[in-house]
């Protein structure tokens, strides 16, 4: 068996009803983006894609093609070396991390098995938090705990929210009114997306450590990997972080300096999840517990794989739209059921989003 293609596509679902934002972007559309491999015998391997990574497709699709889809280490350091500097961060090991996944999948059917199992299958079902609590025009404090107990009542034992896009007092008060309104049994999370200082993390995280949160993910730069480790020392929430890393060299960096508790390393944006599961070995051998950042499609299979998995993000609040086009996992009793479908068990209804797409 040999790859015979990799295609990139791409689909402009038109604006959002109601744009909304974190603490340094805002979503203005509806777009999916995914990646397929072909092999020769016309199996085919789907996942999603980013943005830019199409540009590093006929790079990446020039050092695979006749290859045999099932040397999954072989592939990933083939798409690695030889046709750029080893840099280890940035679009290209997205790019990457996209068609590793894809290949996955292509496995997967090949194999007759879903991924999480040809990984490690550890478990069949795994926690997942409900991620929402965005900002948006009009959005008060009313709103916003409404929002969060939807997610309880849906059946989710644990939310996120954003934090960092307004003035450190009024985010602790959001925070505060969230945590009365869903009660000391469902865990709370807070995420600022790189947006403070040291300093400002420590006012915020002092604020709030009385509302017992179960984590404060990306509260300082990503590059600022000893502040992360300083902010870790001077507060009590632990610290969660890595989504915006790349690769098991990156992690190496985050999780010896102490900088996270908790790795959420993306399993598309480090690096697929052939260098997911590499994180997550280095995360277990310094007894770190992993919480795949990213859509639940993939990270239900990393989280499933392993031993030190956490719990799973997941954006049905965010994204219901989603739900028109892709079907595959089983939410029930505030966990993922992972399917007993080859691959990563994802069904796209193209002719569904080729339809939707605006011109």
């Amino acid at each position: 068996m040999r790859i015979v293609d990799v295609r990139f596509t791409s689909y402009d679902l038109g604006p959002l009803k109601r744009p909304f934002s974190n603490s340094i972007i805002e979503t203005k559309r509806k777009e999916l983006r995914f990646v397929d491999v072909v092999s020769d015998e016309g199996v085919v391997g789907t996942a999603f894609a980013s943005a830019h990574c199409e540009a590093f497709g006929p790079a990446i699709r020039e050092r695979i093609v006749g290859e045999d889809p099932r040397n999954f280490s072989r592939l990933w350091h083939k798409m690695f070396t030889g046709w750029r500097k080893p840099v280890v961060k940035g679009d290209a090991i997205a790019a990457i991390g996209a068609v590793d996944n894809a290949l996955w999948d292509l496995r997967g059917k090949i194999d007759e098995r879903p991924v999480y199992q040809m990984l490690g299958g550890f478990s069949n079902r795994v926690p997942a938090y409900a991620a929402g609590g965005y900002y948006a025009t009009g959005k008060d404090h009313s709103e916003l705990v409404d929002e969060m107990c939807a997610y309880v009542s849906a059946g989710y034992r644990a939310v996120k929210m954003k934090v960092g896009g307004a003035p450190i007092s009024v985010d602790v008060a959001r925070v505060g009114r969230v945590r009365e309104a869903i009660g000391p049994n469902v865990k709370l999370m807070v995420d600022a997306n790189s947006a403070w200082t040291v300093a400002e993390a420590v006012q915020f995280g002092r604020a709030v450590e009385h509302l017992d949160l179960a984590w404060f993910e990306e509260p300082c730069r990503p590059d600022d990997i000893g502040g992360m480790a300083d902010l870790a020392a001077r507060v009590t929430i632990p610290i969660a972080g890595g989504e915006v890393e790349y690769t098991r060299w990156g992690f190496r960096d985050l999780i010896e300096q102490r900088a996270v508790a908790i790795v959420q390393a993306d399993p598309q944006t480090c690096g697929g999840l052939t260098e997911w599961m590499r994180i997550a070995t280095l995360a277990s051998a310094h007894h770190l517990k992993m919480a795949p950042h990213g859509n639940h499609y993939l990270g239900a299979h990393a989280l499933a794989a392993v031993d030190n998995g956490l719990i799973v993000e997941s954006y049905a609040g965010l994204h219901p739209w989603q739900e028109e086009f892709i079907e595959g996992l089983e939410f029930t009793n505030g966990d993922v059921v992972l399917p007993d479908d080859p691959g990563l068990g994802m069904s796209v209804d193209y002719d569904a989003l080729k339809n939707a797409q605006t011109e």
